[in-house]
């Protein structure tokens, strides 16, 4: 085998691993975006009493947190949802 047709042979094999790499970010993005419509969604007020359901919340909201603001933007775009500045006023003021 020729040095030049072993790095089209790798460079084909990257190029798999970018594609496969790409939809797996693909994926969680539509995962990270489904949980955090979720989270803004939750009144904590009506959460189960139960301390791991709380607990699963908290690290869930933690680790959303954690996302950068463009990770989180591509994630919210993904699931295509839109952040409702008046609902949220309103829940502020109603708290």
């Amino acid at each position: 085998m020729t040095i030049h047709a072993l790095n089209d042979q790798e460079v084909r094999l990257l190029r798999d691993e970018i594609e496969l790499l790409m939809a797996e970010r693909q994926r969680l993005l539509q995962v990270a975006g489904a949980a955090a419509v979720l989270v803004a969604n939750l009144d904590s007020d009506n959460l189960p009493e139960d301390q791991d359901t709380i607990d699963a919340a908290e690290v869930l909201a933690e680790s959303l947190n954690e996302l950068s603001e463009e990770t989180l933007k591509d994630a919210l775009d993904v699931v295509r949802a839109e952040f409702d500045t008046e609902a949220q006023a309103q829940e502020g003021a109603s708290h």
